[in-house]
C-alpha cells in the first residue's frame, strides 16, 4: 500500500484519475482500397465546391408583372332606356360628329338615369350597342339600384362614379367673368412641346405649360391648365370633379376641352375661337368658351 490510500485491483488511484483526464484517440482499421474509395469522394466533394464558389452569381430576377395606380381617363355613358336598337342610332349619330375621337374609346355605363333597375340580359344589350357603336364598356358607375349584383353576374368592375356628361352644342362665344385665384401647391410647370401619345398630369395642382400641346397630346390638372402656346390636343382641368378649375390657352386649336368631367370635343373649331386666346369654365353643367381680353 502507499501513501495516501490502497491498491484496488493493482490499480493506484491517483493513476486511475489520471487515466479518466486523458483524451484517447481510436483507430478503427480499413482496408487500402476502402480508403482510396474514401479520398476520392472527399476530393471530388471539394473539386465541386471550389467551382461553385468561383461560378458568377446568378442575375437578379426581373418580377414578370408591374403594379401600379394611374390616373385613367373615361367617357361615361348615361342610358335612359335598354333599347339597344335606340340606343345605336343616338350612338351613332353622336360619334358622327367626331369619329376618330371615339373609336375603340373605353367608356362607363351608368345607369341612373332609369327607371328601374335593369335585368342582367338587359345590360348585355346595352353593352352590345355600345360595342357596334364602336366603343367599349368596361365598367358600370355606382349609385344605381343593383349595380352591385349586375358588376358580379356581367363580370365587369364597378367604377367611382363619374360628373353627369350634358352634351350640348359648342355655346355661342361671350365676354368671360373674372377667374378666380386658385390656391394650394405651387403650379407643376412644364416648358417643353407635349408631343402626340404623352400625358402631363398636376396632381392637386395647377398646370403650366409654357409650349405647345400637340394634336394627339392630353394636358390634365386637379386645378386648372394654363398653355401659354397653341393647344391642338386635349385639356382637361378639375380632374377631381373641382367646378371651379378653368383652362387658358394663348392659341385654341383644342381636340377636347373637359372640366369636372363636362366636355367638348371640336371636330372644327369654330371661327370665333380658332387661333384666339380663349379660356373655358363651368357655369353648372354647362361648358363655356370665350375669348380672353374680349
Amino acid at each position: 500500500m502507499s501513501r495516501g490510500g490502497s491498491k484496488r485491483n493493482g490499480i493506484d488511484p491517483a493513476d486511475d484519475f489520471r487515466l479518466s483526464q486523458c483524451k484517447l484517440t481510436v483507430h478503427f482499421a480499413v482496408s487500402p482500397r476502402q480508403s482510396r474509395r474514401r479520398w476520392d469522394s472527399w476530393r471530388k466533394f471539394f473539386q465541386h465546391n471550389s467551382k461553385m464558389m468561383k461560378q458568377p452569381a446568378d442575375p437578379p430576377h426581373e418580377s414578370a408583372i408591374d403594379i401600379r395606380f394611374g390616373q385613367v381617363g373615361l367617357v361615361q355613358v348615361r342610358i335612359r332606356t335598354t333599347d339597344p336598337g335606340v340606343i345605336l342610332d343616338e350612338l351613332t349619330g353622336r360619334i358622327a360628329t367626331a369619329p376618330r375621337f371615339f373609336e375603340r374609346t373605353a367608356v362607363c355605363l351608368d345607369l341612373s338615369g332609369l327607371d328601374k333597375s335593369p335585368d342582367v340580359a338587359e345590360v348585355r344589350g346595352v353593352i352590345d350597342a355600345v360595342r357596334r357603336a364602336g366603343m367599349l364598356s368596361i365598367g358600370l358607375t355606382t349609385g344605381s339600384l343593383g349595380v352591385e349584383e349586375l358588376s358580379g353576374a356581367l363580370q365587369i368592375p364597378v367604377l367611382s362614379h363619374f360628373r353627369a356628361q350634358n352634351h350640348q352644342p359648342v355655346p355661342v362665344v361671350q365676354a368671360a367673368p373674372a377667374p378666380q385665384e386658385s390656391a394650394g401647391a405651387p403650379a407643376l410647370m412644364h416648358q417643353q412641346t407635349v408631343r402626340s401619345g404623352q400625358r402631363i398630369y398636376a396632381r392637386n395642382r395647377d398646370l403650366v405649360v409654357t409650349a405647345t400641346v400637340s394634336a394627339g397630346a392630353e394636358v390634365m390638372a386637379d386645378g386648372c391648365v394654363h398653355i401659354y402656346g397653341a393647344l391642338r390636343g386635349r385639356a382637361m382641368a378639375g380632374a377631381r370633379e373641382d367646378v371651379t378649375a378653368r383652362v387658358f390657352c394663348q392659341e385654341f386649336h383644342a381636340e377636347l376641352v373637359s372640366i369636372a368631367g363636362v366636355f367638348r370635343v371640336f371636330e372644327t373649331i369654330p371661327p370665333e375661337l380658332a387661333g384666339k386666346p380663349v379660356q373655358a369654365w363651368l357655369d353648372g353643367d354647362k361648358l363655356n368658351f370665350g375669348r380672353i381680353g374680349s
